[in-house]
Parts: structure tokens; C-alpha cells; sequence
């Protein structure tokens, strides 16, 4: 209720696999459609669809996805072929490729991104967006 804020994770309405926070997986994960971690994750994940990871979500994973909003902590690097997100709780340690990045205030990248579609090759990372760039065009 009052003081209680939070923050809304997600590409699409529907969530087609769903890992709990109390939920800790040590493998490889491969899906199709909406995958929502808020527990723990060690290895690969690689959907078809898009890919949320919610403020208890921590991963130590390789990350493949067609679309990702991250709040939560990723240690490891990802291959996003559309958008990656990365809210203000965010915190990612790792190497990207993504078609478009939008960085929210107070969120935490370290790492190298190389864009896709950018225009001018790679390490072009004139696609980031961050929250202020986006307020400012609305």
C-alpha cells in the first residue's frame, strides 16, 4: 500500500515459464516464449522469446533472447537480437550484443556492447537510450 513501490518486469502480459525466487537451477535452460527468472541461475539460458529478470533474479549465465528487461543481477554475457532494458535496480558484469539499450537511471552495466542494425559496425553503441533521452522525446 503506501511506501510500498514496485517496479513493474515485463515484455508482454503473458509468462509461459515462471522460476520462483526460492528456485536455484545449475544447468541449461532452453525455453520458447516469455521466461521470467526471479530465483537463481547457473549456465546457459537461451529462449526464442523474451526474457525478464525480475530484482531477486541472480544469474551466473550465458543468455540468449529475442527481448530481455533485467532488474535484477547478471553476471555473464548476453546476445539479445531486438531490446535489452536494464531498469534502475539492474546490475550487469558482462559483455552484450543487442539491437537497442535503454539504461534506467541508477542501474549498473560494466562491460562492452556491440549493437546490431547500428548503422556504423561494431562497438557503435549509438542505439543507447537512457531514461532521461526517453523523457526528454515524449
Amino acid at each position: 500500500m503506501f511506501g510500498s513501490k514496485k517496479i513493474s518486469v515485463g515484455i508482454s502480459d503473458q509468462v509461459d515459464t515462471l522460476l520462483g525466487k526460492d528456485t536455484t537451477i545449475k544447468g541449461t535452460i532452453l525455453a520458447k516464449g516469455t521466461l521470467r527468472i526471479d530465483g537463481n541461475v547457473e549456465g546457459d539460458v537461451t529462449t526464442s522469446g523474451d526474457i525478464v529478470v525480475g530484482e531477486t533474479g541472480k544469474l551466473v549465465a550465458q543468455i540468449k533472447a529475442r527481448s530481455a528487461t533485467v532488474a535484477g543481477t547478471i553476471n555473464g554475457n548476453l546476445d539479445i537480437q531486438e531490446k535489452l532494458e536494464l531498469l534502475s535496480s539492474a546490475r550487469l558484469d558482462g559483455d552484450i550484443k543487442v539491437g537497442k539499450l535503454i539504461i534506467g537511471e541508477g542501474a549498473v552495466f560494466h562491460g562492452a556492447c556491440e549493437m546490431r542494425n547500428a548503422g556504423s559496425g561494431a562497438g557503435n553503441i549509438s542505439g543507447v537510450e537512457t531514461v532521461a533521452a526517453a523523457k526528454a522525446k515524449a
